[in-house]
């Protein structure tokens, strides 16, 4: 959602997903994101519910789609048109929003917090080596947000009894700062390395965990409560997730549906925010403050000198 709302504040085309292939208009980017994905590619993990299409896959994509989009080009025809060129690649702007799922994870394993923290710097490492990657593969510019607080999510709630002032479960939010910590100081040590690159680091936990300890003050209400879901306290059902149906009387229908008005509310379904929440989150963003350095959205694919740019 909040790739949706950058491609609306810099004035183009929404990013069409790369697995939506078929005739698809990729001439302004494309989008290698899926639902529930990982940095790491732990087979373990799909187990649970999550993505097989894991960071290092989605980079293999990445890589063959810049390969065969000249090859495309150069073609010519009808889909030429439809692929960048190829100093685009150069001059675009890579935006990452990964990792809360590798932290999650560790915790479906029935892991101590101690335990997810202990791989956090092998994830991390894979992180960087994917950046790095696109790096010799012409990118230049990359915008990278940090971990959410995965402690404040409805979701988390069934699984740990600790609980902040806030209501957060805090051995998640733990493990959140600690994965933001050693995400900083990597980015860190990246610009010394990548020295042709702008790397913005932003600073999504502190947005969202302000959004979630100030919802009512900021017209959104109960912070966990779920707007699309069925059951529980919060309107969440581990079971009976956003579109579950059952059968009645021989018809399907839907038992988890939409509340009448998501934009009252700062959760989705128990894992995801609502448009009107992503919305709030991206106006705090998008002018820089909460980015290292502090630049904002339409300079990040602009690199100064180090001593004035960096912080």
């Amino acid at each position: 959602m909040i790739v949706t709302l950058c491609s609306e504040g810099l004035g183009v085309p929404y990013l069409n997903a790369f697995l939506d292939s078929m005739g698809t208009n990729f001439s302004h980017g494309a989008n290698f994101a899926t639902i529930a994905s990982t940095i790491q590619s732990n087979t373990t993990f799909f187990q649970y519910g999550y993505s097989p299409i894991s960071l290092d896959i989605q980079y293999a994509q990445f890589s063959n789609f810049l390969k065969r989009a000249q090859i495309i080009r150069q073609k010519g025809g009808v889909f030429k048109d439809m692929f960048p060129e190829e100093y685009k690649f150069s001059s675009a702007l890579y935006t990452f929003d990964i990792g809360q799922n590798d932290l999650t994870a560790g915790y479906d394993l029935n892991m101590s917090t101690e335990q997810v923290k202990a791989y956090v710097p092998d994830v991390i490492s894979e992180f960087i080596t994917t950046i790095k990657n696109v790096y010799d593969l012409g990118g230049r510019a990359f915008w990278i947000h940090n971990t959410g607080p995965v402690g404040c999510l409805t979701y988390t709630m069934d699984t740990q009894a600790q609980v902040d002032k806030h209501g957060c479960v805090a051995p998640f939010n733990d493990v959140s700062q600690y994965f933001n910590r050693k995400l900083k100081e990597a980015i860190v040590q990246l610009r010394e390395e990548l020295h042709s690159a702008a790397i913005t680091y932003v600073d999504i936990y502190s947005v969202k965990y302000t959004l979630i300890t100030q919802s009512e003050k900021l017209g959104f209400g109960v912070p966990f409560l779920v707007c699309c879901g069925h059951g529980g306290k919060y309107n969440f059902n581990s079971a009976m997730r956003c579109g579950s149906t059952e059968i009645v009387n021989g018809t399907e229908i839907v038992i988890a549906k939409s509340c009448e008005d998501p934009s009252s509310l700062v959760n989705w379904d128990g894992v995801h925010f609502t448009e009107a929440a992503n919305r709030w989150i991206y106006n705090e963003i998008v002018d820089g403050a909460y980015s290292d350095p502090p630049v904002p959205l339409k300079m990040a694919c602009h690199r100064k000198d180090d001593s004035q740019f960096y912080l």
